[in-house]
């Protein structure tokens, strides 16, 4: 095996997780990998570790975000995939754990034009699902079952223990994608890797694996190249995960203000960018239904209203005079800072003629929970419809001009 792996991992006062998932690469990987890591203004003891760290190991990288402001793993991977030198890259949590021969493992099914996840190991902190293991040996440093964890995934290797996903088929690799996941650099680079929309997180990995798909790459995920995830410890839950006196394990409800906030706005870009919320199937590979031009022409939308629609569409249309151009200027105000989208070119008086390829027609006042629905599953309807003309659904009234799809003018970054 001569080809090596840039480990890129960008970190925000994570340096327990850091520290712990470092051990184990270096323990059951060596020293031939290179390590990139990003500090993003951490106040933890994070960057004077990292340089402790760089004076002692050198196949170790370092950068660090001198702040104020966080920027974010959106923006940090790439800064530091740009550091790497070698030609494999691979996105890599805080809060990893590599086991024996994940790197042989992503390295026996990596080449141009593919992408290679591992499979994940973790405790029972999400709901389970069939991509993934789930396996409790410890959700915080200090109780990890590193042993156990060991001699279960040589279990793995040897095909004595149970056998997960496709190794129950006789297959080591199954189609999805999630981190972590090593790519070659020039692919990386090649789409403009990950779209700034999303900084500083939060969708930006949902984003580049739509773009993956549209430029052809194959997604292959081993089960036999093994991480133990511990899941979150970012932003999302700051002070980790928790047991309760049943030992049961448990983060609902303990979200960062933080993440929260930033979540909705990376949410809301994701369906100005795509059209639809997210979607994936059982696997993790990604469903990317049609991206269509199309606008709005809304009866009695006031504030509220705009905000929850505008993101859904090219461009709105509304009866936007005298008083109700206030709600208008309003949310302009107060929604750009949240994105890249010039809302002011989007939304427009329904005094002009709506040039969108499709146009949909409806009373706001007449949403209901049920029938929004339809316009969350909109690109797929109109897919179905396959056609020119017309047609009625619901309270909307739709007129297709043309049926031009535009979601491959997403790959690349601009």
């Amino acid at each position: 095996m001569d080809k090596i792996i840039s480990f890129i991992q960008p970190s925000r006062n994570n340096l327990k997780y850091l520290q712990w998932s470092y051990n184990s690469i270096r323990k059951n990987l060596g020293y031939r990998h290179e390590i990139c890591w990003a500090d993003d203004f951490s106040n933890d003891g994070t960057w004077e570790w990292m340089n402790e760290i760089v004076n002692k190991d050198k196949n170790v990288r370092i950068h660090r975000n001198e702040g104020p402001e966080r920027l974010g793993h959106t923006i940090l991977y790439d800064t530091l995939v740009d550091m790497a030198t070698s030609d494999i890259v691979m996105i890599y949590h805080a809060d990893m754990y590599a086991t024996p021969n994940l790197d042989v493992e992503i390295l026996k099914h990596l080449e141009r034009g593919k992408v290679v996840s591992a499979t994940r190991i973790e405790p029972p902190l999400h709901p389970d699902g069939p991509e993934k293991i789930l396996e409790d040996f410890g959700i915080e440093p200090e109780e990890f079952k590193e042993q156990s964890l060991l001699n279960f995934v040589d279990e793995i290797h040897q095909g004595t223990g149970l056998l997960y996903g496709p190794l129950a088929l006789n297959r080591e690799t199954s189609e999805g994608i999630f981190a972590p996941w090593a790519i070659y650099k020039d692919d990386f680079t090649s789409i403009g890797g990950h779209d700034p929309l999303y900084a500083p997180q939060s969708k930006e990995d949902s984003d580049i694996f739509n773009r993956f798909i549209l430029a052809g790459y194959e997604l292959v995920q081993t089960w036999k190249g093994l991480v133990y995830h511990m899941t979150c410890r970012g932003s999302r839950f700051a002070d980790g995960a928790k047991r309760n006196p049943d030992g049961q394990v448990f983060m609902k409800n303990r979200e960062t203000d933080e993440w929260l906030k930033q979540n909705e706005r990376s949410t809301r870009n994701f369906i100005r960018k795509w059209g639809h919320f997210v979607k994936h199937d059982s696997m993790m590979k990604p469903i990317i239904p049609p991206k269509y031009n199309i606008g709005f022409v809304v009866d009695n939308c006031g504030y509220e209203l705009l905000r929850t629609l505008e993101p859904w569409c090219s461009d709105i249309y509304g009866d936007w005079v005298g008083h109700k151009g206030f709600h208008v200027n309003k949310y302009i105000e107060e929604e750009q800072p949240n994105t890249d989208f010039k809302l002011s070119e989007r939304i427009h008086s329904d005094h002009m003629n709506p040039i969108n390829d499709i146009v949909v027609r409806f009373d706001a006042s007449r949403l209901t929970q049920d029938n929004f629905q339809i316009i969350s599953e909109l690109s797929s309807i109109i897919k179905d419809s396959g056609e020119i003309g017309t047609m009625s659904h619901d309270i909307f009234e739709l007129e297709i001009k043309n049926l031009n799809t535009y979601e491959k003018e997403l790959i690349n970054v601009v």
